[in-house]
């Protein structure tokens, strides 16, 4: 039986869906959630947040620890997996998801820490182009990223900060709306810095175009894809952008306080007069123990390196970043459509009346991500919350009023968004 959503009109046996599933193995190659028995397998619908831990992990961790305590200082050029080349070791892998050369990517530091390094280098307000443009409902990290970096430059983010919001009494941003906001503002903007996808309502901005119009109109072009790797299909390079970061703990299950990745177009592989904040990891390897006083940057985003890489933080990638080669972006895509559509119909159906999905329907739209508003107010959607929560669905709440449930294509089955609507269902009759 081909994947695919289902119709609107029943809600189908998940049985047939999850038996015709080219990905069902891979969900054998996690470590999923237990209730808070300890013994009962949670429905964790929570990879918008927090991804669960891949298996190896715990052996490549144990490896690294051994590595550690046998080989001490040694482990920077011995053993099976050296330190020193790690993060670079793992560039191939992060390149293919994302469709970008692996030059062009690299693993470091945190997300903000990224944007911040970045935001250095390419946002160089002048007299004549000083704004940023951001959303309105900017993740709270960006914004004060942002606002920072406009203060830095002795700026007012008053009078420096144009915004972009839905359209009243809407949740989500129109594609024709940015691109009009892009458009009134050409002539004074020196950067757009947006979410690949919005985190509140897990919509899918239009990348390609809002790039393609960023750069017509003279500005540096930045994306935050921390909601989008792993999730959106992403085509960097194809999209001519200046850069981008993202985290990794997320749809990527790299762990809490995973090492982030960042993104640099080819263009700038040797502009080394860019201004930047340099970190001795970010010089270049030939010379880099030399320990000269003058700083020459790796060619690539590897330039912007601060810090040796971080190994604990770094060494899950290696094996989530395999599995996600392994499945493949067009098997990963058809049943993150599939998956997420047998859900929003099933919403639809089931609980049309008490139940608002505000993430787009269309699938090139939406990655996994769905958001629901329970109507009855932000009390009651509590309530809801608490009560899936308490039947062992993990999903997660953002305020003031959103349910967030991702159903990710690697670990998660048809049958368990069935069992999770059922809950729902059964919890709003009872409420």
């Amino acid at each position: 039986m081909p994947l695919h959503p289902m119709p609107a009109a029943t809600l189908p046996d998940p049985a047939p869906f999850d038996r015709a599933d080219p990905l069902r193995s891979v969900r054998e190659r996690f470590e999923l959630p237990q209730q808070g028995d300890g013994r009962t397998p949670a429905i964790y619908l929570c990879g918008n947040s927090l991804g669960p831990m891949p298996r190896g992990v715990r052996e490549l961790m144990q490896q690294t620890l051994d590595d550690w305590a046998h080989r001490g200082v040694r482990g920077h050029h011995d053993g099976p997996r050296p330190w020193i080349p790690y993060a670079e070791s793992i560039a191939p892998l992060l390149g293919s998801l994302v469709g970008a050369d692996p030059m062009d990517v690299v693993l470091m530091n945190t997300l903000t820490v990224n944007l911040h390094l970045l935001m250095a280098s390419f946002y160089r307000p002048t007299a004549a182009r000083s704004a940023i443009l951001i959303e309105e409902a900017a993740f709270p990290s960006d914004k004060y990223a942002v606002d920072s970096q406009i203060r830095f430059h002795g700026l007012d983010p008053h009078e420096t900060l144009v915004t972009i919001a839905p359209r009243q009494g809407e949740d989500l941003l129109r594609t024709e709306d940015l691109l009009a906001a892009i458009d009134t503002n050409a002539g004074r903007l020196a950067l757009i810095m947006l979410p690949g996808v919005q985190y509140r309502t897990g919509q899918v901005l239009d990348m390609a175009r809002i790039s393609a119009a960023g750069k017509a109109a003279g500005a540096i072009v930045g994306w935050d894809l921390a909601h989008a790797v792993g999730n959106a299909p992403l085509c960097l390079s194809g999209w001519d952008i200046d850069f981008a970061v993202w985290c990794s703990y997320k749809y990527l299950c790299g762990g809490p306080g995973a090492t982030a990745g960042a993104y640099v177009h080819q263009r700038y592989r040797k502009r080394f007069d860019l201004p930047r904040l340099a970190g001795w990891w970010g010089h270049d390897p030939a010379t880099r123990f030399e320990m000269g006083p003058d700083f020459h940057p790796m060619p690539g985003a590897a330039g912007w390196q601060l810090s040796n890489p971080p190994i604990f933080s770094t060494a899950p990638l290696a094996v989530s970043l395999a599995i996600y080669q392994e499945a493949g972006s067009q098997r990963f895509r058809e049943k993150s459509a599939a998956l997420t559509g047998y859900a929003q119909a099933g919403i639809a159906m089931l609980l049309r009346d008490q139940i608002e999905c505000i993430t787009p329907v269309a699938p090139d739209e939406r990655g996994c991500q769905l958001s629901l508003r329970v109507k009855g107010g932000p009390e009651r959607a509590r309530r809801v919350f608490a009560a899936l929560c308490a039947r062992g669905v993990i999903g997660d709440w953002r305020e003031p009023d959103v349910i967030r449930l991702a159903p990710h294509p690697l670990y998660n089955s048809f049958a368990e968004v069935a069992a999770c609507l059922r809950h729902l269902a059964e919890i709003m009759a009872s409420a």
